[in-house]
């Protein structure tokens, strides 16, 4: 009678039986390419901390993204730097901004990619938080979390008059699904889905979008409402929440630290799942790779393979086209 290890062995014996049993697959449409847009013409600025990653005028975006769909990749999110900042952010809902320029370009040229905007703040405003501040009595400061979702719903409206798909709320505000649900439904956009950043953790993994999207809070931090990276449970109840509010789609953020959460996610909920393989993650491997400590190709894609494995339907990662390339060998 043979032994399960000996099945085991005799299953791995060539790439062939390997890809045969093999339990989970990678494919380029799993991935979403996050792009930051910003004004200009003819701009290509790469960020220091991303290597490979830039901010982009709206027709270098055009160009990214066709060479992103040449791979295989069908869904971007777009992220916005504005030309000016107030304390607002009242840049985030203006229909001559770089996201909504940026996707209704997209669209034109390619109009059968799936286009997502980022809806958050944190961009927007002169502070650097993810909503509206308000001045407590001891002197600190904090957001105003109801008087921020009507921002928030402006913006997601101002996205999809541009021809946005889906709309992605990652400012971690209470009630924030619901208020842009109602906003969209309002308007006759009903069909434009929602993935919301259900399961964000207040996490140090996030300095390097910052420096691409120039964002870093000027005071405080975003921990009284981004998720302690110390709980799952709360995970499962904010996905619950935003459920009940009406999200089509929802994520954990960052990925790598937090695999348990998806697969706790994805093992309670029948909807599509997204993971955020975040900036720090991404600039990790490049980092070691720069300095001969890992191969990044083995390394990148062991690293999408485990969040996929996790249970995420979609990842949102920096890694997507170069991914794709590998995949389409």
């Amino acid at each position: 009678m043979p032994f399960p290890e000996e099945r085991a062995r005799r299953l791995r014996r060539t790439a062939n039986l390997r890809a045969m049993a093999r339990e989970t697959e990678l494919k380029p449409s799993d991935f979403i390419l996050p792009l930051f847009v910003t004004e200009g013409k003819g701009i290509r600025q790469e960020v220091a901390s991303m290597p490979g990653v830039y901010q982009l005028s709206v027709d270098e975006l055009v160009k990214q993204a066709k060479r992103a769909h040449e791979t295989g990749i069908i869904t971007l999110i777009l992220f916005g730097i504005p030309a000016y900042k107030d304390e607002e952010g009242s840049s985030a809902w203006d229909a001559k901004g770089p996201v909504a320029r940026g996707v209704n370009a997209i669209k034109q040229k390619l109009p059968e990619m799936v286009v997502v905007t980022d809806v958050c703040m944190c961009e927007y405003t002169d502070h650097g938080h993810c909503g509206k501040l308000v001045k407590r009595e001891d002197g600190s400061v904090d957001v105003d979390n109801d008087a921020t979702l009507d921002l928030l719903a402006k913006e997601a409206l101002c996205h999809a008059r541009a021809g946005a798909d889906i709309v992605a709320p990652s400012d971690m505000m209470d009630g924030r699904v619901a208020a842009i649900r109602e906003a969209l439904d309002s308007e006759g956009f009903g069909h434009i889905a929602i993935l919301s950043y259900a399961a964000k953790y207040a996490s140090a993994f996030y300095g390097p979008f910052r420096d691409a999207a120039l964002s870093t809070p000027k005071q405080g931090d975003r921990k009284s409402y981004q998720m302690d990276p110390a709980n799952s449970r709360e995970a499962l109840r904010e996905v619950r929440l935003d459920l009940d509010e009406g999200a089509d789609i929802v994520m954990v953020k960052p990925a790598l630290s937090y695999l348990d959460v998806i697969a706790r996610v994805r093992e309670s909920v029948d909807v599509p799942v997204a993971a955020y393989n975040v900036s720090g993650e991404y600039a990790m491997v490049k980092a070691a790779s720069k300095a001969g400590w890992l191969d990044e190709e083995r390394v990148m894609m062991e690293i999408l393979l485990s969040i996929k494995r996790a249970g995420a339907d979609q990842i949102l990662t920096y890694h997507a086209v170069d991914a794709a390339k590998v995949l389409n060998r």
